[in-house]
């Protein structure tokens, strides 16, 4: 009976002991919109998957433990305007003026990217070999309506939109390529948009629309209520370069409301030159907030009034939004927007993109794209970023060890063994 009683013991104790977690993420505050969660919660990793997301989590039950203590657990933050297609040697958008992914998303808490409009059918095989099959960022795409991207050869050839080409690429790479991209269009015809519209169709895809020349024979209120379908989206919202409001008034125009009760989805696209306090502060009296934050991330942007996505992510946080509602502009809300349900949440057998959050408190500025200042109290810092249960970004050694209890020796070992093994990948490619 005794010796019954103690096997029955430590079968109760086997799950609460046994290591079954490759990582644990503990003690944080969960903010899972698209799950409704908003708790303290300690989320559980293993496999590269969210395996179990509950109020309490035995530590002894991970290989791993990262403390998010005073932090805030969300999903891997989805940044839908970006440009990433670099090393073409060309000075544009295709090439000198777009950035690698990995030094600027994982810092920014970021793991999944959108690249809107910098390759076309023509040169995206090479953007997917050169950039996205390298990167441990995921990559997705936006092809550009123009065969060539944001290349030196310009947005303006209609010659060069061909909504069957495209379409046929997009299907081909169905897990990579989310949308078509219509960009800095400088004519009054409605063409681009329409062959953006017309090859988003025949692959069920979104258009994302940056607008291009405000010109009189080109009104938002068209473009919204005639060309566009439910479910495509605007971007460079706050921009006031397409009379997105009145300066003069500080009224928005009524076209953006009307676009928003047709299913248009309004994404911030910040950029270099795209977002203004003076067209965004009015906006957001009249309650018009963005369905997406993103960045434009390029190098105009970053090393000015944009800089990274949790300094966007801020600016609304200051003004007016609520942290859920910020994370679900930044997870599932973009997610949804370019059909990929399977990000942007945190749901048991999700991939394990995790993203831990500082708030920190304190005197801040948020400039604009012209330098106009708006303070705040509150500012959004990326802690921790977890990529397929991996830690790729550790701000602040949450997930090491104290250095006297690492084990060094075998480390090195480790790193020769690795150095080894890839001066023979080398030799053997270099053979004829």
């Amino acid at each position: 009976m005794l010796i019954t009683l103690l096997i029955a013991f430590l079968l109760f104790l086997t799950p609460l002991t046994a290591q079954q977690y490759d990582l644990l993420v503990k003690g944080g505050h969960v903010i899972d919109p698209k799950n409704e969660i908003d708790s303290a919660m300690d989320v559980a990793i293993t496999g590269g998957k969210i395996a179990r997301v509950a109020a309490i989590i035995p530590a002894a039950q991970a290989k791993k433990v990262v403390n998010a203590s005073g932090l805030y657990v969300t999903p891997g933050l989805v940044d839908i305007h970006v440009h990433v297609y670099t090393g073409t040697g060309e000075k544009a958008l295709t090439g000198d003026d777009s950035v690698y992914p990995d030094g600027f998303t994982f810092r920014s808490g970021v793991t999944t990217v959108v690249d809107v409009g910098s390759s076309g059918w023509r040169n995206f095989p090479d953007f997917k070999e050169r950039v996205i099959d390298r990167s441990q960022t995921r990559v997705l795409v936006m092809l550009n309506v123009v065969a060539w991207g944001m290349s030196a050869r310009g947005e303006n050839n209609q010659a060069l939109m061909n909504p069957e080409a495209i379409a046929e690429t997009a299907k081909a790479y169905p897990d990579i390529i989310v949308g078509v991209k219509t960009a800095h269009y400088a004519g009054p015809e409605w063409v681009s948009v329409d062959r953006a519209v017309e090859a988003a169709t025949k692959a069920n895809i979104p258009v994302m629309v940056d607008f291009g020349a405000d010109l009189d024979e080109r009104p938002i209120s068209e473009l919204f209520l005639d060309h566009l379908r439910p479910g495509d989206i605007y971007t460079h919202t706050y921009s006031g370069l397409r009379r997105e409001a009145d300066v003069s008034t500080g009224r928005l125009n009524p076209a953006m409301q009307a676009g928003r009760k047709r299913g248009i989805f309004f994404d911030v696209g910040h950029g270099g030159l795209s977002f203004m306090w003076s067209v965004a502060l009015p906006a957001f009296k009249e309650g018009f907030y963005p369905d997406s934050i993103s960045t434009d991330l390029h190098t105009g942007s970053m090393n000015a009034g944009m800089k990274d996505m949790p300094n966007v992510m801020s600016k609304f946080l200051n003004n007016g939004v609520s942290l859920r509602d910020v994370i679900k502009m930044s997870t599932s809300n973009p997610a949804a927007q370019i059909k990929r349900l399977e990000l942007g949440h945190l749901s048991e057998g999700a991939v394990a993109d995790v993203t831990v959050l500082g708030v920190r408190t304190g005197t801040f500025g948020f400039s604009d794209s012209l330098g106009g200042v708006v303070p705040g109290t509150r500012k959004i810092e990326a802690e921790i970023t977890i990529r397929e249960g991996n830690v790729v970004w550790d701000l602040n050694g949450r997930a090491g060890l104290p250095w006297e209890r690492v084990d060094y020796e075998a480390a090195f070992e480790r790193y020769d063994e690795s150095q080894t093994e890839r001066l023979k990948n080398f030799k053997a490619k270099q053979r004829p």
